[in-house]
């Protein structure tokens, strides 16, 4: 495991989690993503790649939500945890991230090469 990777976990670990709204995909789209975490995605083809950007969406987007949730990139998990990038909704985590943990998010993403998901 990379050094990158044990960060890649523990930030995961300190950004809370909270239920969307079934069927939401208001915070849903292209987004970038690191190496590590592209990894973890399940591999979809350069068709469902460009299929998913003419819609400004992501390709892990089903009907039902998002189909690689458990391994979503450290955007999207931090969509609805901090004022920042509130849901549109108001859906939120009973506790909002800390904002050390959202710097260091952030400082991971401009750290790691990142590519669009």
């Amino acid at each position: 495991m990379t050094r990158n990777d044990r960060k890649l976990d523990d930030l995961r670990r300190r950004i809370p989690t909270f239920r969307c709204i079934d069927g939401c995909r208001d915070c849903c789209g292209p987004v970038t993503a690191s190496s590590e975490e592209m990894a973890r995605l399940p591999i979809k083809t350069e068709a469902e790649h460009a299929a998913a950007l003419v819609e400004w969406s992501c390709p892990h987007l089903g009907p039902g939500g998002c189909h690689a949730y458990d391994e979503r990139p450290l955007i999207c998990r931090l969509f609805g945890t901090t004022p920042r990038l509130a849901c549109p909704n108001g859906c939120r985590p009973e506790q909002m991230v800390d904002e050390q943990t959202e710097r260091e998010v952030h400082a991971f993403l401009r750290q790691t090469r990142q590519v669009l998901v």
